[in-house]
């Protein structure tokens, strides 16, 4: 219990960190929010009015402050942009970026512990070099690049599946497949080489020394060990699969979490933007709390 306080404690350092960077990194860009909500054709005087009302015209210290404190009660500002509390645009995008994520999870996940699991099992032979290829292949091709083929085989080739994202579950395959296929590689070349690995524990040999062939002694006793290493990069791939539905939302359509990021980007909306880093970052540090305690549920040898 103490190392998960522990933990929780160095997730709100962590969002306290994300939060001062960001703040910084917005501030220190050069231009005025006020100007750009307003256009180049406002008056002066207008522009510092708008720029009072925002708080921007007070010390960087004071503003980021008055930041904190707001996101210590929930409130995490107005956005310029949309004239909304930037909490609620969050929430409202929030299920979509899980339905994503979700989705683009569990095909990573099984594809590539799929694809893995045969490369290793058929060690140098025909299977392992082909999926080796197919692994390498999504580790090196970029999410739009994948995105893009999809829609142009699947929709104007074939027309199986939709082009945009219209709610369905259906239409969420080809953004599942387009933000899980860079990690479906990572996950597949990582569970090959820890089989491997265990391949050559002397706990394999007492297995099959029991009668197991040496297929069914690493499926049964080896896939468990060798899932450690695994499990903890799945959680850390949330951080990859969130920057990667900023591209995914924006090109098939979804209203999500990294399409509002986007926007924010655009117009310069910086309580929107620091939301949705921040909202983000809480996200990928909760995903590596879960990660430690399957982990441990794994291997109890790991909760001493």
């Amino acid at each position: 219990m103490s190392a998960f306080i522990r933990r929780c404690v160095g997730v709100l350092l962590v969002l306290l960190g994300v939060m001062l960077l960001i703040f910084i990194v917005l501030r220190i860009i050069p231009g005025n929010p006020a100007a750009v909500l307003l256009s180049e054709h406002a008056n002066k005087e207008t522009i510092e009015r708008l720029t009072a009302s925002m708080n921007l015209d007070k010390a960087l210290p004071e503003q980021f402050l008055l930041y904190l404190s707001g996101a210590l009660r929930g409130d995490l500002g107005q956005s310029y942009y949309l004239k909304r509390p930037v909490l609620d645009l969050v929430l409202e995008a929030f299920p979509f970026t899980v339905k994503l994520t979700i989705f683009s999870a569990a095909f990573a996940w099984i594809f590539g512990i799929a694809v893995g699991v045969i490369s290793a099992v058929y060690q140098n032979r025909l299977p392992d070099y082909l999926f080796r290829g197919i692994s390498l292949l999504g580790v090196s091709v970029p999410v739009f690049m994948v995105a893009l083929f999809l829609q142009y085989l699947f929709y104007f080739k074939f027309s199986l599946l939709p082009l945009l994202y219209d709610g369905s579950a259906v239409s969420m395959i080809l953004p599942a497949i387009a933000l899980g296929w860079n990690s479906a590689g990572s996950v597949a070349r990582l569970t090959r080489s820890s089989l491997i690995e265990q391949n050559n524990e002397l706990y394999l040999d007492t297995a099959k020394a029991k009668g197991l062939t040496a297929k069914a002694a690493l499926l049964k006793h080896g896939l468990k060990n060798a899932m450690l290493p695994v499990i903890t990069m799945l959680a850390l791939q949330l951080s990859s699969m969130l920057s990667g539905a900023v591209i995914t939302e924006s090109v098939f359509g979804i209203a999500g979490i990294g399409k509002l990021a986007l926007s924010a980007v655009e117009t310069r909306d910086m309580p929107l933007l620091q939301g949705t880093v921040l909202f983000s970052a809480f996200i990928i540090s909760l995903g590596n709390i879960i990660s430690d305690l399957i982990n441990t549920c794994i291997d109890p040898r790991l909760r001493v």
